[in-house]
């Protein structure tokens, strides 16, 4: 299933990568980018790597920020903007992060891992566990607060999209098996395409 997902995303993310180079970002995840970005300089950390980079707006970020800043994404329009903006950006999944051990002080995950079928969603953490140094920093957000797997029906990208949500319980129990807890925070968000829909937002470290 995750290279069939892969696969439709790439499509997806390819055919929408200039809109959402337009699309303003919205007010919660400038504040967590902003909380993160306070953490990592008071952490003393340099080295960062953001998966599922998109258009590469939140790297910019970090990387006018002092950061050394490394971008990942599946879609190739995607990584063509990254490095339109100067980032150093490579066409990358999840399950193939080619970089060595321990090699980033901590990693960025904002809306993509929810794209990840829940059978593979352990792998994928231990992928981004590997290349965490030690005591090292990773801050996760998705949507969720409900039960879901599956292609969304009223997705709005053609192909639709393949996304998997969790129950705050659910999702706490699976990541703690690989990262320490720091600190759990639920955001509502307006106009939310699901009742029951939330930004369940994580700080994790590399415990090992």
């Amino acid at each position: 299933m995750y290279d069939d997902v892969t696969s439709q995303l790439r499509k997806a993310y390819d055919r929408s990568a200039h809109d959402r180079q337009q699309r303003p970002q919205a007010s919660w995840k400038i504040d967590e980018r902003r909380a993160f970005l306070e953490l990592l300089q008071k952490e003393g950390n340099e080295r960062l790597l953001e998966i599922g980079a998109g258009p590469g707006k939140d790297s910019l970020y970090f990387q006018n920020h002092g950061l050394n800043v490394i971008s990942t994404d599946l879609s190739p329009q995607m990584v063509e903007l990254c490095r339109a903006k100067g980032l150093e950006a490579y066409e990358m999944d999840f399950l193939n992060l080619d970089f060595p051990d321990s090699h980033f002080d901590a990693v960025y995950a904002l809306n993509c891992l929810l794209h990840v079928p829940k059978e593979d969603l352990p792998a994928v953490l231990n992928a981004i566990r590997r290349i965490i140094e030690p005591n090292g920093l990773f801050f996760m957000a998705v949507y969720g607060g409900f039960e879901h797997e599956g292609i969304w029906a009223n997705d709005q990208l053609e192909p639709k999209r393949f996304f998997a949500f969790y129950s705050d319980d659910q999702l706490l129990k699976i990541i703690t098996r690989v990262f320490q807890l720091i600190d759990f925070k639920r955001i509502v968000i307006p106009n939310a395409s699901h009742p029951d829909m939330i930004v369940q937002r994580l700080l994790l470290r590399q415990n090992e």
